[in-house]
């Protein structure tokens, strides 16, 4: 099993508000391959927000196809501004990101007493 972890700096205040686009509902969960979303925030920073989107994949293969599928386009695409709008493209709050893959090589679990 592998874990990607995107940790992504955003602006102070904005890691609430976008985690939960992190981990709505859709094509991601019907991907080969595809384990879980973990969303996190990092707690005591001052100068940026740290949101961590751990995704679980059976193999790194997996998660290739999905970085290279269609899905993974259209939840990735930011909104156009409308053409009648005055309004200048929102500005992101991220401020950067860095992806990390890791490989599970160890593992043990609660155990439940009676």
């Amino acid at each position: 099993m592998y874990i990607v972890s995107n940790r992504i700096k955003m602006k102070p205040g904005f890691a609430e508000k976008m985690a939960p686009n992190f981990s709505r509902p859709g094509a991601l969960q019907q991907m080969e391959g595809f384990i879980k979303v973990e969303v996190a925030i990092t707690q005591n920073l001052t100068e940026y927000d740290e949101l961590n989107v751990n995704m679980y994949w059976e193999t790194l293969e997996n998660f290739e196809a999905w970085k290279t599928s269609d899905a993974f386009k259209q939840a990735h695409k930011r909104p156009e501004a409308s053409k009648d709008s005055n309004e200048s493209k929102k500005e992101s709050p991220m401020l950067g990101s860095e992806l990390v893959i890791t490989k599970i090589v160890g593992l043990i679990e609660a155990t439940t007493l009676n």
